[in-house]
């Protein structure tokens, strides 16, 4: 056993026993300390100060319960959580979901991996994740509005301006964020930048939406060029159907890649020579309207293959912006199989432990979710920016900074995981994360 596979077995193992039943946050923490624990041993004072210990251990998690009443007057009972991971750097940052199956392991884990994710984006942002097991499928405006309302009435004492800036995540959209929002706003009578993702006509950012789908190509493209390649004309397999999997879908394809897959959970639509823009559009709308992606149009070259990944499909890129675990170990190897150079992530963690080392057995040169889809984050920090400033910068601008933004992070991650004339992107973003907050952490003692 090498020495940094020993160092993180002894840190593993001193984790709380509780920790042992969560795996997705068991599995984050483990990928990071496999390439921080020799970089904090090699100096005295951040080995001295345990700064991964520290940051494994969050500053408090929040729990609560969500009562509600439906239109037809029945109460509803749900879980809130919000997870406080550190604020060495910025107050709390991260993005609120509301799905049947959130857990308290997730929300640690990306939680966990927010610390790491917003270290890099070079601004002053900490690390949180927060949300609920609310499903809002099926329920009404009005339904969803009480619910949101009910939510913030027990979150809003432990976030706002600088203390902790929540965003949206999955089934947090613009329309969530503005009851969310309005809800805070009336019960601390202020009008401040405790949320972001908010409207253009109180106070959002242009271009946050598109944020983290467009970042992400944008990082491809740093990845790409430092290969003296271009991404126009390669053939890209991404997954989900969401925000960040529509808009990395739209951006490839203003781009000049060949974007040949979308899907969800019943299957892949798949388009050989590429998806057009209007078929794009119409997955957006099957998405808004709750709908899946079987029985496309006519009129469309795709075809929908019901319970197929896309990554049987032959391609040069992978993105996977689904959702977290996505890619096991057979997946990966239709990857491998399916001549694929790269895999960036659009998602947190959508490939497994076991996956990843196929992958690199495979020689598929691999970013993670923490530096590809920084983007959504970055330009909610310029969010808070603008907030503060009052002064709100146009679409164009917003996008050129972006653009900045995730080359500095291909360039910060790059230099840090350069070898033998191969970039380890991974172990590039998680020492320079690493790095960023351990300074910070040992700068303020022991608190």
């Amino acid at each position: 056993m090498d020495r940094a596979a020993a160092l993180t077995e002894v840190f593993m193992n001193d984790l709380s026993q509780s920790d042992a039943e969560m795996p997705n946050f068991q599995q984050a923490v483990r990928e990071v300390a496999q390439d921080v624990l020799t970089v904090e041993k090699n100096d005295p004072a951040w080995a001295a100060a345990k700064v991964l210990r520290r940051l494994a251990e969050p500053d408090r998690v929040i729990s609560f319960g969500v009562t509600w009443m439906d239109d037809a007057g029945e109460v509803h009972v749900n879980r809130g959580w919000r997870v406080q991971a550190s604020n060495a750097i910025g107050p709390y940052k991260g993005g609120l979901r509301f799905h049947p199956g959130v857990t308290l392991d997730d929300l640690r884990f990306l939680a966990f991996e927010q610390c790491f994710k917003n270290a890099l984006t070079g601004l002053p942002l900490g690390g949180a994740k927060g949300g609920s097991d609310f499903d809002p499928n099926g329920r009404s405006d009005t339904e969803i509005m009480r619910f949101c309302q009910a939510f913030m009435a027990k979150l809003a004492p432990h976030i706002g301006p600088d203390l902790d800036v929540p965003a949206g995540d999955i089934n947090v959209g613009p329309r969530e964020i503005g009851y969310l929002f309005g809800a805070w706003s009336d019960r601390a009578g202020i009008y401040g930048g405790a949320l972001t993702g908010k409207g253009l006509s109180y106070g959002g950012s242009e271009m946050r939406v598109e944020a983290t789908g467009f970042g992400l190509i944008y990082f491809v493209q740093a990845m790409l060029a430092r290969q003296g390649r271009d991404i126009e004309g390669h053939r890209v397999a991404v997954s989900g159907k969401g925000n960040v999997a529509s808009h990395a879908a739209r951006k490839a394809l203003q781009a000049g890649a060949k974007v040949i897959t979308l899907s969800d959970t019943s299957g892949t639509l798949y388009a050989p020579d590429g998806l057009t823009a209007e078929e794009i559009t119409w997955v957006e709308d099957r998405k808004a309207a709750g709908d899946d992606l079987s029985n496309p149009p006519a009129r469309f070259a795709a075809s929908f293959r019901e319970g197929e990944q896309p990554w049987i499909q032959e391609a040069d890129i992978a993105l996977p912006c689904a959702t977290q675990n996505e890619i096991g170990e057979k997946a990966a190897q239709a990857i491998v199989d399916g001549g694929y150079a790269m895999l960036a992530e659009g998602a947190n963690m959508p490939v497994t432990a076991d996956a990843l080392r196929v992958l690199r057995k495979g020689g598929v040169q691999y970013a993670p979710g923490k530096a590809a889809n920084a983007g959504g984050v970055a330009v909610s920090g310029l969010e808070m920016s603008q907030m503060s400033h009052r002064r709100f910068m146009s679409a164009e601008e917003v996008d050129d900074a972006l653009k900045t933004l995730m080359s500095d992070i291909h360039d910060r991650v790059a230099a840090e995981g350069q070898g033998d004339g191969t970039i380890d992107y991974a172990r590039g973003a998680n020492i320079a994360g690493y790095r960023r907050l351990a300074r910070a952490i040992t700068a303020q003692g022991v608190l």
